[in-house]
């Protein structure tokens, strides 16, 4: 096991342990401590991830990787070559008026410490959030179709990294249904496809030798 990947070995094991937001259910939710060139960003747990102790294990999961199949990998594989965190680790709860509650500014703020290590540790080619309050937590982000269908560039500590931003898939939201959410979704799926990072987790290499 190389240095980097024992840092994020350790890294996620401090993370499984965190403890700082009081509103938060656990347990804390992580992906596969791989150092790949891609890195998704999603939302937060629902329920059922918190039950089954994966990253979007439910239904906005099976919607999700089913735009990843079209694009040429598969859900295993992908859990496996693809570094898979989020905005919140924990399941924020129901929200009173239906559907889960949204992270508050200082919950989000809380777990943006966990992330930005994360990315100054893998140091990805090309991130993928998926959904507003991901995307917003890397691009100015106040309306979908600005975003969607583009890619994008983060300047980081005098690096470049590839920004290609995805709509939620949940099943409550109309927006990848409807234009022009469908044709900036096929835009986006496109250009993932087409980034030489996607290129390498589409092969068949071993996790811990992607970079």
């Amino acid at each position: 096991m190389n240095e980097r990947l024992r840092s994020l070995v350790l890294h996620q094991e401090s993370l499984k342990s965190c403890a700082r937001c009081a509103g938060m259910v656990g347990p804390v939710i992580v992906g596969t401590a791989v150092l790949s060139p891609v890195f998704l960003i999603g939302q937060a747990p629902g329920a059922k991830e918190g039950q089954l102790g994966k990253p979007f294990a439910w239904t906005a999961g099976k919607t999700l990787f089913k735009w990843f199949a079209e694009i040429g990998i598969s859900e295993d594989d992908f859990r496996r070559k693809v570094y898979m965190a989020a905005v919140c680790r924990c399941f924020p709860g129901k929200n009173p008026k239906g559907g889960d509650r949204v992270p508050s500014p200082q919950e989000i703020d809380h777990c943006a410490d966990w992330l930005n290590a994360e990315l100054n540790l893998i140091r990805p080619r090309l991130i993928i959030p998926v959904g507003k309050l991901a995307i917003g937590q890397i691009l100015p982000a106040d309306k979908l179709d600005r975003v969607i269908g583009l890619r994008h560039t983060l300047c980081r500590e005098s690096s470049e990294t590839d920004v290609i931003p995805l709509p939620h898939p949940s099943g409550a939201s109309t927006w990848h249904r409807r234009e022009p959410g469908r044709t900036l979704l096929g835009q986006a799926l496109r250009l993932i496809r087409e980034h030489p990072a996607w290129g390498e987790i589409c092969r068949n290499a071993s996790p811990e030798v992607l970079i």
